[in-house]
């Protein structure tokens, strides 16, 4: 039986997550010249880009929220960029136990929208069951890796060129994220 056809028509299924993009967390191996150290320099303070993002591993059609902060808050407006997203479908999410997938203004929030949502709740500690982590290696490995941002702009603007990337080819999301068939 093919899996797509396990899912409602009038639902959407979706794996979520949020990440910090910090520019100076990722640093790689990498090449260089012998006796000359590849240097990758800093500025000392806490530049950072917070992002939600679902992706659907059928299809690998992403939505991307960037935000200030990953809170509560901007969970729920990330819930409203869904809602927009897929109007008139019950979006299924499958999120890990992240304080904020279970703040008190969520759960308000998901008894209002009672029948826009579904969460399914992930096992502790098991980022492995998300596949959405594969992407945020992949983001992270192109976007910061080795690389010095001089300021959260240039940050937000190399995330929105992988963003554009990857929502030019959905094919190749879905063989990153171990989903394609």
């Amino acid at each position: 039986m093919n899996q797509k056809n396990l899912i409602d028509p009038d639902s959407v299924l979706l794996y979520i997550d949020e990440t910090h993009i910090r520019p100076y967390h990722v640093l790689r191996t990498t090449w260089s010249e012998v006796g000359r150290q590849k240097q990758v320099p800093t500025f000392g303070h806490h530049a950072h880009v917070s992002l939600f993002d679902a992706v659907n591993v059928h299809d690998g059609e992403t939505v991307l929220y960037q935000a200030g902060a990953a809170n509560a808050t901007t969970f729920l407006d990330f819930l409203r960029v869904l809602k927009e997203r897929y109007p008139d479908r019950l979006i299924v999410l499958v999120l890990d136990n992240a304080r904020i997938h279970h703040a008190k203004m969520v759960r308000e929030f998901l008894r209002e929208e009672g029948r826009s949502f579904h969460f399914i709740y992930l096992l502790p500690y098991s980022p492995q069951l998300n596949p959405i982590e594969r992407l945020w290696k992949w983001l992270k490995d192109t976007v910061i890796a080795n690389v010095f941002h001089k300021d959260q702009n240039d940050i937000a603007q190399a995330i929105a060129r992988f963003v554009d990337y990857i929502h030019e080819r959905p094919k190749e999301v879905l063989q990153r994220l171990g989903c394609a068939v």
